[in-house]
């Protein structure tokens, strides 16, 4: 893992510092279990709390966002289906479209069934190719999951509790922030193992005067499609840009409803020892905090850039699967 410096002098913004990489202190075991119970949330909205951060979108918070929307413009922040096997994408989406009839005529007259076609989808989600939300029973640690739920599934209607159906009832609409970190350092992207700190993060709210509040949908670009498209495809789990666990810390402080990026959040390696996404499981475990990962903020990043705002409307919507980890989905960020 590589220290990022938020190099404001890169953009002449505040004239102080410049672009440095170094390795910063690693968080060890202790650490790590430490800052998961001090963040905890459990308990906070109720022992049967299914939601966790997401209670911080309130009425007054959706509507606030809502008046974020001047012109009525929508961007997908959604990569497309990935069909394509390669080491990043080891299971790739599968789709198969047929024209109705034979088993599909549904006991109808032949001379009445209309000329109509359907599809079939497969997708494994999970992991590092395509774009999806985590639920919060996606990940547990020494068998609980957020607000003290046991890591049990049924094999045939997955977990009891936290299912991404809870979140599907209520949705994601909420103010986004865009932290595009690449444009904010004067770069094209963000080297992989690069971490982003709390002081990078606060760096960029001080030049950009806006400042991450509760119940935002904190967007971080690392510029990870820009990096691909220049060099092609490297080996992601081993190298990542992304956020270091120590920032849970902050987005608790914040009480942010739910982070998202271009990668998976996480900084890997990690700096944290024994512990290949501590990210993931502050925040989802400790905070209850759902996750987007493997989104495509490039041209959301335009947007923000043409327009000199990093605030918009967000919103997303999981598919409503009872007992599921998560979804693949299409969030949105409204101008």
């Amino acid at each position: 893992m590589k220290r990022l410096m938020a190099g404001v002098s890169a953009m002449g913004l505040l004239g102080v510092s410049a672009l440095a990489v170094g390795i910063p202190p690693t968080m060890d075991q202790e650490a790590f279990s430490t800052t998961l119970h001090e963040i905890s949330n459990w308990g906070r909205w109720g022992d049967d709390d299914e939601l966790g951060t997401l209670n911080t979108i309130t009425p007054s918070v959706r509507a606030q966002a809502a008046s974020l929307v001047k012109e009525g413009t929508t961007i997908s922040l959604a990569l497309p289906l990935n069909k394509i096997a390669d080491p990043i994408n080891q299971k790739p989406f599968e789709h198969e479209v047929f024209i109705f009839g034979g088993d599909e005529s549904f006991d109808m007259d032949p001379e009445e069934i209309p000329q109509a076609a359907g599809d079939v989808f497969k997708i494994d989600y999970h992991g590092f190719g395509h774009s999806h939300m985590d639920a919060l029973p996606h990940f547990a640690y020494g068998g609980k999951m957020y607000n003290g739920f046991p890591f049990e599934m049924d094999a045939e209607d997955g977990f009891s509790k936290l299912g991404v159906e809870n979140i599907a009832k209520v949705g994601v609409f909420t103010r986004g922030v865009l932290v595009d970190m690449p444009r904010f350092l004067g770069i094209d992207f963000l080297e992989p193992g690069s971490a982003i700190t709390t002081s990078d993060l606060e760096a960029w709210e001080k030049a950009s005067g806006v400042r991450v509040r509760a119940g935002d949908a904190l967007l971080v670009r690392t510029g990870r499609w820009r990096k691909v498209a220049k060099d092609g495809q490297w080996n992601f789990i081993q190298e990542a840009a992304g956020m270091h666990a120590s920032v849970a810390r902050w987005l608790k402080e914040r009480d942010v409803a739910v982070i998202g990026c271009d990668g998976v959040s996480d900084v890997m390696p990690s700096g944290v020892t024994g512990r290949f996404n501590p990210l993931h499981e502050l925040v989802l475990i400790g905070l209850g905090m759902p996750i987007f990962d493997n989104l495509d903020l490039d041209l959301l990043a335009e947007k923000a850039s043409a327009t000199g705002r990093a605030t918009f409307l967000f919103v997303a919507a999981p598919l409503r699967v009872r007992g599921a980890t998560g979804s693949p989905l299409n969030p949105l960020a409204v101008f």
